[in-house]
């Protein structure tokens, strides 16, 4: 079965989890952007608890304007400000030192599209993780796609009904544990064994 999904920076867990379990990955490139989703945003935990990083876009068609042709606002300084969060969040973790060199380089860079910068994470992820499977994209929008697992609305930030086993987080004392977070959260506690843990789902 194809997954249909909406881009995401730097996905939350059970994005990824969907992703593994799939036979055929299709990322959304032509609806109209909508809001306040996982697009430009993620989700972290810090000493402080639950944030969210948010990438800072244009729009250039205005309200109409496709995924495919959002653009990053690299005006605000936010690569420094997102890399300094993760660092605050998991430079305690067990293999963020492992890790940190696969990820630095995208917040030192300036790539144009979202979604560009989106899938280059995404690939990243999936080499990191062993997930062997190609990232493919649409070529036109469709309301009710055949044949396909559509959950470009379901993995919305707005939704949390994914349940999975918890595990130990940097702050799991203080905090508690907090489900579903940026895949980045499980692969800087667990390491290795990130795609086992996929694997018992």
């Amino acid at each position: 079965m194809t997954l249909l999904l909406s881009t995401t920076y730097l996905p939350p867990v059970s994005y990824v989890a969907a992703c593994f379990k799939s036979d055929r990955i299709l990322i959304e490139a032509f609806e109209t952007y909508p809001r306040q989703t996982y697009r430009n945003r993620c989700c972290i935990c810090g000493p402080n608890g639950k944030r969210a990083l948010i990438i800072p876009v244009t729009k250039p068609g205005g309200i109409h304007t496709q995924t495919k042709d959002i653009r990053i606002d690299y005006s605000h300084g936010w690569q420094k400000n997102h890399w300094l969060s993760i660092e605050a969040g998991y430079n305690k973790s067990p293999f963020f030192l492992y890790y940190q060199d696969d990820f630095r380089s995208f917040f030192n860079q300036q790539v144009s599209f979202l979604l560009d910068f989106n899938t280059q994470l995404l690939k990243t992820l999936f080499r990191i993780i062993r997930i062997d499977k190609d990232i493919l994209f649409t070529d036109q929008f469709e309301k009710r796609p055949v044949d396909t697992e559509d959950l470009r609305s379901s993995v919305s930030s707005k939704h949390h009904s994914f349940n999975h086993p918890s595990y130990t987080q940097v702050f799991s004392v203080r905090h508690g544990f907090i489900p579903n977070l940026s895949i980045i959260d499980l692969l800087f506690n667990l390491g290795p064994e990130t795609g086992r843990y996929f694997s018992a789902l």
